[in-house]
């Protein structure tokens, strides 16, 4: 599933770390040298690393515009894979993740919705973890009834299923860290994994 994020002001993300005296080691004598900072996209969950002018007071938490035309601050702004992050980055990541879902519920609750097969022998519905197909199947059968209006509805009307926002950015998270997945349902497959 791709979330659009073709926002008029372009692609929006979430600051994750900054690194106001530059990448140690970095091969790059900007990013060595230079403020670096990394954030995750609020649409797609696309990774990003950038560097700021030295004045800029960008900060963990804060949206920035990373595409089409980054904001004033940011400069060289690319995407990067789960392991080119910072550690301050990856330990933020989980969290940002989680508001992000909370805050926009309405595409997740779609996949519960209308989540189909990927082929004849996997459901989409069993990518998320923990779903087996007895979980599957009582989510197929609920959702026939009328579609999810909330998590809290989704846990409430099918047994076994207690925390689906959580399943969600467990997803999120396995999918970015690149943990032995085939199939993306929430992040850019194209990671160059």
């Amino acid at each position: 599933m791709r979330m659009s994020d073709d926002s008029a002001d372009g692609t929006e993300a979430v600051v994750l770390d900054v690194l106001r005296h530059g990448r140690s080691g970095d091969d790059r004598a900007a990013f060595r040298r230079g403020q670096v900072g990394f954030a995750v996209g609020t649409e797609e969950f696309e990774l990003y690393e950038f560097l700021m002018a030295d004045d800029s007071d960008v900060s963990i938490g804060d949206r920035v515009r990373v595409a089409p035309d980054a904001d004033a601050d940011l400069d060289r702004v690319s995407t990067v894979t789960y392991d080119d992050l910072s550690g301050g980055a990856q330990s933020e990541l989980e969290y940002v993740v989680e508001e992000l879902v909370e805050a926009n519920p309405e595409p997740f609750l779609d996949f519960y919705n209308e989540a189909g097969a990927v082929s004849l022998r996997l459901h989409q519905l069993n990518l998320l973890p923990g779903i087996g197909d007895t979980l599957r199947d009582k989510i197929l059968d609920e959702r026939k009834r009328g579609p999810f209006e909330s998590f809290a509805d989704l846990a409430d009307r099918v047994d076994g299923l207690h925390d689906p926002k959580e399943i969600i950015v467990e997803r999120v998270l396995k999918e970015l860290k690149g943990e032995d997945v085939k199939y993306h349902a929430f992040t850019p497959s194209d990671r160059g994994e």
